[in-house]
């Protein structure tokens, strides 16, 4: 795994300052800054092969190519297969777009099971086909106080009317991390299929869907360190019998026939080339044995990070911290509020001081709303490959300066 200091090198945005200060950037949770590789396979595709699909002419060919390895690096990541990817606008996107798709099968006497642990984008899909198609939406609760899924509560919530049980493998307000492969099994025992959300997940630990047993799993490029485009992971026999909604003449063969329109195939690129920097981490023999090692290697520096961070905000009079702690399992994210000071302002007050952290409900409205910080929100912090210590120290002294006031 190569030092810190090297891959900080490849982040032309981590040469920025504000106020004199280098930034700092602990926003990674909604969004993670780009290595100079994405960036340059997104303007080669663009400059060189730009070019719409399945015709006879090279850029058209060539684009053919830049998909079909998109999907190879794709399914690298993921442990799948390459018929068993498709890329969409971002997840939720694709979310909705397999949630009417699956939806087409489901009525009145069909139950999905959400969890209140979950961004939104793996609940409000499925809700909406409550409305549509006249299904039951099951809710398992999450335990505030550890900020963790009740597995007793999911238990009882799955049952023989399940069709799909929803679940998201991190938390992205929280950090926490999920046992997958558990819900599968409780899911897969009465019949019923299971969707990942791995957008938290994703950029922190190796996604392995043949681990996990999930039938379909969503993550989103832009969140380790590519552009912004969704991808879709579904069994390939999955995929090829969905009736997806999509137009006469396009193809009909998965994981093609997941997908509408013409695709983001610059996007593709990026994404290629993201997964490829993170190989580039760690050696190996192949792409999926350099990935494994980087990940290792990430882990164990995200912990290190996160428990400086969470001993240093937990040490401070008036802060509050949420989720998990250090030794559980968990990401390298932390939420937690100032006491007296609304998250806005910590937020505002942190980025003049030239350290970069989101504020208010990420999404994750009903773990703020569980926690009782509707009214404000909460401030978080995550951990990327590029964060140091030293920028750790950072975070905590302009947060103990704002709770002394």
């Amino acid at each position: 795994m190569i030092g810190v200091d090297q891959i900080r090198a490849h982040f032309p945005a981590l040469n920025r300052t504000h106020n004199g200060q280098p930034v700092a950037y602990f926003d990674g949770p909604g969004g993670t800054q780009v290595p100079r590789v994405v960036v340059e396979a997104i303007s080669d595709y663009l400059f060189a092969r730009n070019a719409n699909t399945h015709w006879a002419f090279p850029t058209s060919r060539e684009t053919d190519a830049t998909i079909a390895s998109a999907r190879e690096a794709a399914a690298d990541f993921l442990n799948a297969q390459t018929n068993e990817v498709a890329f969409g606008a971002n997840m939720t996107t694709l979310t909705f777009h397999l949630a009417r798709a699956l939806g087409r099968g489901y009525g009145p006497e069909d139950e999905i099971v959400v969890t209140e642990l979950d961004h939104h984008a793996n609940i409000d899909p499925w809700c909406a086909l409550e409305q549509d198609r006249g299904v039951t939406i099951r809710v398992a609760k999450m335990i505030p106080e550890t900020g963790q899924l009740d597995w007793e509560d999911l238990a009882r919530q799955i049952n023989q009317r399940t069709k799909l049980v929803a679940i998201g493998a991190a938390s992205n307000a929280l950090g926490t991390i999920t046992a997958v492969r558990r819900a599968s099994e409780m899911a897969h025992a009465v019949g019923a299929q299971v969707f990942v959300d791995a957008v938290h997940f994703a950029p922190h630990e190796l996604v392995d869907v043949r681990e996990m047993q999930c039938d379909f799993l969503g993550c989103s490029a832009y969140k380790f360190y590519g552009p912004h485009i969704g991808i879709l992971y579904g069994r390939h026999e999955l995929l090829a019998e969905i009736d997806f909604p999509k137009l006469l003449p396009s193809p009909k063969t998965a994981p093609e026939r997941a997908e509408t329109g013409t695709q983001n195939h610059e996007a593709m690129a990026g994404t290629a080339a993201a997964i490829n920097f993170l190989a580039s981490l760690a050696p190996g023999a192949t792409r999926p044995e350099k990935l494994q090692a980087a990940f290792h290697g990430l882990h164990e520096r995200g912990s290190s990070l996160i428990e400086r961070l969470w001993n240093g905000l937990s040490a401070m009079d008036g802060v509050r911290v949420f989720g998990p702690p250090p030794t559980a399992p968990r990401t390298p994210t932390i939420a937690f509020t100032v006491g007296g000071v609304p998250s806005l302002e910590v937020s505002q007050q942190l980025a003049d001081r030239g350290v970069f952290a989101s504020n208010g409900d990420f999404y994750a409205t009903t773990v703020v709303k569980r926690l009782g910080q509707t009214r404000d929100g909460m401030v978080r912090a995550g951990c990327a490959c590029y964060t140091t210590a030293d920028e750790i120290d950072r975070l905590l002294a302009g947060v103990r300066e704002i709770a002394k006031r």
